[in-house]
């Protein structure tokens, strides 16, 4: 398995509005494309304004067939629209990670 940890920082006053957005727009098509969601947060404390979520692949593989499905699925393209119309996420983050031989999570 790997687990793709993605973290947006989001401008001070723009969380509830891209949570509001992503709800409606894009969760339910990353669920679809990308199968299985681990989690999906806000920060308490650390880096303010920030998202994180995990996502699971089978495989290295696996990951780019499902992105580039989603990719091309024309709701993810409106949703691109709408993200850059809000013009909420600072900056993106994105961390591909391997389980250790010990780790819960395989």
């Amino acid at each position: 398995m790997y687990y793709e940890l993605r973290t947006y920082t989001l401008k001070p006053t723009k969380m509830a509005d891209w949570l509001a957005l992503y709800r409606s727009h894009c969760l339910e098509l990353q669920t679809e494309h990308l199968g299985k969601l681990v989690g999906f947060f806000t920060t308490e404390f650390g880096g303010a304004n920030q998202v994180v979520h995990i996502w699971a692949y089978e495989s290295l593989d696996d990951r780019i067939a499902r992105r580039t499905k989603m990719a091309a699925d024309p709701r993810w393209a409106e949703f691109g629209r709408l993200n850059k119309e809000l013009d909420a996420v600072v900056h993106l983050e994105s961390r591909l990670m391997r389980p250790t031989g010990f780790s819960p999570l395989q």
